[in-house]
């Protein structure tokens, strides 16, 4: 190569150098987060070109234009359709916060609050798959399945034969499964052949389109579970339909097992339920199902017992304008007045929500976060590890859930009678980059299986304390600094 060439190419490099920096502090500053911002052109301005790559791949914290016009299509017509209605006898009793807060989410996610409804816990990972079988068994109508990941193996083999004898009864069956993380998975394709020997009809989520207007980032992925059996019983919560262990052999290897939490739902909120399922399906195959599966509320019988519970399903994700999600804790945390209890077993908050708690404890309030000890992703085990000098310091009391157990539980309490459960984790992830559903618990009988369920991961675990965590070596809390400032990368 000659001289002259060497500095023509330098030249062009330097030029490309500056181009790219100047081009950053115009372009990603534009509706990010400073802290999301600050870390992007971080890492733009050490690596450029890398950087620059990678903020083309997964600068993008939004699904394409035609898929949130879809989703905002869809929440017009539930809008529409629930003008008027109100199905919340005991609305006067509620307290001025709460009814702020289910208006809040009724303009965000379109779905709104509902009374008569029951809800029972169950903790027992295998249990909980045996219980969505059994209903599935009642059917007579259609059985609606959506899971982050759905795997054909002997945890769910029961599962997948009370899907197969719903078909025979002429039963419809749908299932949607997250395209990335169930291909993930191992056996995956013995899966697929499963559902079509079943004669389900399933459709993948979120497939990965590389094609000119389709492109999306590859990890906006659709991390729900839930399902709902002809309108009438819901399930919703934390477990994927897959093995403990994940089916993983470096989970496997490890003794690595993971503990879950799924609601049984029963009364009007099913409908809630239901629709996030009918919307999906509708975003994943242009289908939209017809009045059998689309059960109104007000035909679902509803509990008249005194401890009949209100309920708000909240739907988020990249689809939505606003992080419907980060909302609802958000306002949950700040409404609280004697105590808030935190359940999440990946916990990067963002600096609003770092604040709100650490905010409660200064308001005199008992603040309790449950973790797990050991963590699956290493990345974000240590991003959350990075938080816990912070909280320890403003007095949260962490609780560490013993290994070979992952903690994958996420739930939230306030107070005596207020909860949320379902699939979303307290991290940036979730809040941002994930399609989430949350269920809002009013009614104090919940709250209290939820209160049980909280004492059994204090008897299980520990408690990590400001002293304990002052003696962690230098070299751990130093990854845990790089992790933190990498988990901004929204």
């Amino acid at each position: 190569m000659s001289t002259e060439l060497a500095a023509i190419i330098g030249v062009v490099l330097v030029l490309a150098d500056w181009a790219i920096r100047i081009a950053a502090l115009i372009i990603v500053p534009r509706g990010r987060k400073p802290t999301a911002a600050m870390a992007w052109l971080l890492a733009i301005f050490l690596i450029p070109f890398v950087g620059i790559l990678f903020f083309l791949l997964i600068g993008s914290v939004k699904l394409p234009k035609r898929r949130r016009e879809k989703q905002r299509e869809i929440n017009a017509m539930i809008a529409a359709k629930t003008e008027g209605v109100d199905l919340t006898p005991d609305r006067a009793t509620w307290p001025e916060w709460f009814a702020t807060l289910t208006e809040q989410n009724r303009t965000l996610g379109a779905l709104p609050a509902v009374g008569g409804n029951t809800a029972h816990l169950i903790g027992d990972y295998q249990s909980s798959i045996d219980a969505m079988a059994a209903e599935i068994d009642t059917a007579t109508l259609f059985v609606h399945v959506e899971f982050y990941i759905v795997s054909f193996d002997d945890t769910t083999r029961g599962f997948f034969a009370a899907m197969e004898r719903a078909v025979q009864r002429g039963v419809v069956v749908r299932v949607l499964l997250d395209a990335v993380a169930t291909n993930r998975t191992a056996d995956h394709d013995a899966t697929y052949a499963e559902l079509d020997r079943i004669g389900a009809k399933w459709s993948s989520m979120l497939p990965v389109r590389l094609r000119k207007g389709q492109y999306q980032r590859p990890d906006l992925r659709n991390h729900r579970k839930l399902v709902v059996v002809d309108g009438r019983v819901g399930f919703m919560g934390s477990q994927n339909l897959i093995a403990r262990s994940y089916n993983s052999p470096k989970n496997i290897k490890r003794g690595l097992m993971w503990q879950e939490l799924v609601t049984r739902v029963t009364g009007p909120v099913v409908t809630a339920i239901n629709t996030v399922f009918m919307s999906d399906w509708y975003l994943e195959t242009d289908e939209v199902l017809g009045d059998e599966e689309n059960v109104p509320a007000a035909a679902v019988p509803a509990s008249t017992a005194p401890d009949a519970l209100v309920c708000q399903v909240v739907p988020s994700g990249p689809g939505y304008d606003a992080e419907n999600g980060l909302r609802l804790f958000l306002t949950l945390i700040n409404s609280a007045q004697r105590q808030a209890i935190i359940t999440s077993p990946y916990f990067v908050p963002d600096e609003a929500m770092l604040y709100a708690i650490t905010s409660a404890c200064y308001r005199g309030l008992d603040v309790q976060l449950f973790v797990s000890e050991i963590g699956d992703q290493g990345s974000v085990w240590h991003a959350q590890r990075s938080y816990y000098r912070d909280l320890l310091q403003a007095g949260v009391k962490i609780w560490l859930y013993p290994g070979p157990y992952i903690l994958h539980s996420k739930h939230l309490s306030i107070d005596d009678d207020v909860a949320v459960i379902g699939s979303s984790n307290m991290d940036i992830r979730s809040f941002s980059l994930n399609s989430e559903v949350s269920l809002l618990v009013r009614g104090r009988s919940f709250v209290e299986q939820m209160r049980a369920v909280e004492q059994g991961y204090r008897d299980a675990g520990r408690r990590l304390t400001l002293e304990e965590w002052d003696r962690e070596p230098g070299s751990a809390t130093f990854l845990d600094g790089v992790a933190r400032l990498t988990s901004a990368l929204q």
